[in-house]
């Protein structure tokens, strides 16, 4: 399992999606498990689940 927290938070677009193709790429091809926090609304579009805490507790689940 992969933890990442903000990995692309003071990343240029262009880096930014390289780092998404990355995990895409570990979780496609090894089965890696990543859990990315972020506040990137954009880095919603290219993971496979969602899901959004408000005050530590589950709030929704998406995708």
């Amino acid at each position: 399992m992969l933890f990442a927290d903000e990995p692309t938070a003071n990343l240029d677009s262009a880096s930014s999606k390289q780092v998404i193709e990355l995990f895409r790429k570990l979780n496609r091809e090894t089965g890696l498990t990543i859990l990315m926090v972020t506040h990137e609304s954009d880095d919603m579009n290219d993971v496979s689940r969602v899901i959004w805490l408000k005050d530590g507790k589950l709030a929704e689940r998406g995708m």
